[in-house]
């Protein structure tokens, strides 16, 4: 006796199984998800200017660290690195 899957059908028209069309519910949220990330994303970097700089920061987070500071100045210095950033 054969089985044929009924859960759905394919946009070209196969057959879909019951997992298939849970894979498939879960691939769309996905793309969903990226899409309005980059979107949000897309918005921050207007908002900001997009103008910082990983390697600027990763070069003025080491000079903070490597510095005779105390915490509390470290700190300071770090979040005025990010602010500008």
């Amino acid at each position: 006796m054969s089985f044929k899957g009924t859960a759905s059908k394919s946009v070209s028209g196969a057959s879909m199984s019951k997992y298939d069309v849970e894979v498939e519910a879960r691939l769309q949220a996905l793309e969903k998800a990226v899409a309005e990330c980059k979107a949000t994303c897309a918005a921050n970097a207007k908002v900001s200017g997009g103008g910082g700089s990983v390697t600027g920061l990763a070069a003025g987070a080491k000079a903070v660290v490597a510095s005779d500071d105390g915490v509390e100045a470290k700190v300071d210095a770090l979040l005025n690195i990010l602010a500008d950033q």
